[in-house]
This record gives structure tokens, C-alpha cells and sequence, in this order.
């Protein structure tokens, strides 16, 4: 059980006022560092917090993105990645959707550097996917778009001459952008159509030729790629929610590996992949559950246990984004409407043992985005 905290400090700190002292020693062994986002509508903010290996968890500080988010009281950004890590864990992206921009930090010893903040090319960012030196922002909002950003000196965001590109038509609800581990295809889920797009990277970093792919399960929300290239996409179903996964055809069309493959929850809107594309985890919010499943060498899913449940969270947590720990060692839940965040140790079979529920803010005030180093 959680030991000790749980209180919150805010601690305002500016770029010039750093010295190296302050930022020396990388994380010690045996903690871990994840972060949420407030997506507040005056002052959107990232909220550490420190996992320690006595079974402590820490909310240290708080950093100000200097932009603004919705608001709103349960899952308003209606998307999966609206925080997310660069693949090497330096760099954190987060998603100002109201004031239509994104954030860059460095991370440095676990705590973040603000560097820079970087208009969207749109309308309502709500995701972005990283993959080198190179940025694609999702934009929700108006005529739903992608735009290409180039990653310089410090972190700044410059974006890539012709790079917007837009999706199907106008308000389609993109809910998930992710990128291939090649860096050759983006994909992107439409969750009002229940499309399934796919790009080509080309060499100069725009996008090629939209290819339309309509997914054969009910509710489309969240496509993530596997580290062996399948892209695996949770359905929020008509009852019962599923999981597919597909191979991305040198087309950009998908084959489906595995079809709609229940996760005995309901609302499966997120899903999240463990470092070594062993596991996926989806969060199903409606049952305030968390299914689990081994991905196979084809890219084919199993569930890990027959129910396919493996962790539950308080009735009524309706668990919203989830990730892993860059290790692989922790899963953590985003219970938005109580406030709080659910630990789970990974399990050498892929199974969940719950650590602790930890609070740290305020429930149903449109929290989104989690991330863990």
C-alpha cells in the first residue's frame, strides 16, 4: 500500500534560473516517473509524480505548458496521445487544445525543461506521435488535419514545408495518430466515421496520398503500432468492447491478423503496448476495467487470461488513457472522474497486480494524457 504523500507542490521554474546542480543524477534505480496532464482551460499544466520502490508514490512538481487546454469534466479531448514521450524518453510532447498549440519539455533526472511552445497548423490539437527528428500533430477541430513539424536545436518545432495534409472530410473525430516503427506510415483513427487512415512518410517528411480503410469492427478510437510494425486498434463495440489487430499493406490498405477480439469490458477507448511487444492493455472506461493480451509473433492477439479482464479499477473510475513504464515493470490507469491514478505491476505472464490507486487532483475536471519514463 502507499506509504507516504500525497500532496502536490507547485514550484514555478523558468529556464534561466536552472543550474546544472539542481538537474545532476538521472533517476535512481528502482523508481519510476510518470506524468499527467491537467488540460486545464486557464493554465494547462504536467503533474510528476515519482513511483518509488517502497512502495511510495511522490506528486513532486507541477510545470506549466504556457498554453491552454479544454477543460470540460470526463475525457473532453476524446483522444489517445494527447501527452507522449519521444521513443528515446529525452523529449515529452503535450497538446494545448485551447489554445491551439503544443509544448515541448526535456527531460532531464525525471523532471521537465520547458523549451518551447509551437502552434499546431490547426485547429484543436489532440494528439501527436514523434518518430526521429520529426513531430505529426493530429488536429481535431474544423477540417481535421495532420501537420509535419521538424525537431531542431532546443527542441524547437519547425513545420515542414506542404506537410498538412487532411483527412476524410470536416469534423471526422481523429481520436489516435501513431507512426510505424520503420518511420514509413502513419495512421491515423476517425472515430465519427470509423475509418482507419493511412499515410506513406516520404523522404522530405509530407505525406503521401490518403488511403481510406473502414474498419470492420464497431468503434474505432485508438490505433497504436506494435514494435513488430502490426497496428493494433481498440474498438469500443456496440456491447462488449474489442481489439484487432492488421498488417499495413505496402498500400497503406490493412489485413486483419486478429478481428474483434472482446475484451469482456465495455468502452474500450485506449490501449497500451509494453516496450518489448509482448503485451497490450486496453482500458476499457465503461466497466473501469483493463483487459489484457499477448501479442504474437504474426501480430496475432490472445487473450492472457480467459476472462481477458486483468485489473479493475474503483467503480465508476471510468479509466481513460493508460500507459507503460519505459522498462515494461508498470502499467498506470488515468482515473479521470475520481481523481486519481492506478499502479499495477506487470507480471512475468503479462497479468496485472495492482500496487496502489493514487490520488493527486481534482476528479471530473477533463484531465487527459499520461506518459511514464
Amino acid at each position: 500500500m502507499l506509504k507516504a504523500i500525497r500532496g502536490l507542490s507547485t514550484i514555478a521554474i523558468g529556464i534561466g534560473c536552472l543550474f546544472p546542480a539542481m538537474l545532476a543524477g538521472a533517476q535512481t534505480r528502482g523508481t519510476e516517473t510518470f506524468f499527467v496532464m491537467s488540460n486545464n482551460a486557464d493554465k494547462n499544466q504536467v503533474i510528476e509524480f515519482v513511483h518509488n520502490s517502497d512502495g511510495t508514490v511522490v506528486a513532486k512538481e507541477t510545470f506549466d505548458t504556457q498554453g491552454r487546454g479544454t477543460g470540460g469534466v470526463n475525457d473532453p479531448l476524446e483522444a489517445q496521445g494527447s501527452l507522449t514521450l519521444s521513443a528515446d524518453h529525452t523529449m515529452l510532447f503535450a497538446v494545448n487544445a485551447g489554445s491551439g498549440d503544443i509544448s515541448v519539455f526535456q527531460v532531464f533526472g525525471g523532471r521537465l525543461i520547458f523549451l518551447n511552445r509551437q502552434p499546431s497548423g490547426g485547429s484543436t490539437p489532440v494528439a501527436v506521435a514523434q518518430s526521429g527528428n520529426r513531430l505529426y500533430v493530429l488536429n481535431q477541430g474544423g477540417a481535421g488535419s495532420v501537420v509535419g513539424f521538424q525537431m531542431g536545436f532546443g527542441g524547437r518545432l519547425f513545420p515542414i514545408a506542404d506537410s498538412t495534409t487532411f483527412l476524410s472530410a470536416n469534423a471526422v473525430g481523429g481520436s489516435s495518430i501513431s507512426i510505424s516503427p520503420d518511420g514509413q506510415t502513419l495512421a491515423v483513427v476517425e472515430r465519427l466515421t470509423n475509418n482507419i487512415d493511412t499515410f506513406h512518410i516520404n523522404a522530405n517528411g509530407t505525406l503521401g496520398t490518403l488511403v481510406i480503410n473502414p474498419s470492420p469492427g464497431v468503434g474505432a478510437f485508438a490505433g497504436r503500432f506494435a514494435p513488430d510494425g502490426k497496428l493494433i486498434v481498440s474498438e469500443t463495440g456496440s456491447t462488449l468492447s474489442a481489439i484487432s489487430s492488421y498488417t499495413v499493406n505496402s498500400n497503406g490498405k490493412l489485413t486483419a491478423v486478429t478481428q474483434s477480439l472482446t475484451t469482456n469490458g465495455s468502452t474500450n477507448c485506449w490501449n497500451a503496448i509494453t516496450p518489448n511487444g509482448a503485451f497490450v492493455y486496453t482500458s476499457n472506461a465503461g466497466s473501469s476495467n483493463i483487459s489484457g493480451f499477448s501479442i504474437g509473433q504474426s501480430g496475432a492477439l490472445t487473450a492472457l487470461i480467459p476472462s481477458t479482464v486483468v485489473a479493475s479499477n474503483p467503480e465508476n473510475a471510468t479509466n481513460l488513457d493508460i500507459t507503460t513504464s519505459g522498462d515494461g515493470k508498470f502499467f498506470y490507469s488515468l482515473n479521470a472522474m475520481v481523481g486519481t491514478v492506478g499502479v499495477f505491476s506487470i507480471q512475468s505472464n503479462g497479468t496485472l497486480k495492482e500496487v496502489d490507486e493514487i490520488p493527486g487532483f481534482s476528479a471530473a475536471v477533463g484531465f487527459n494524457g499520461i506518459a511514464a519514463l
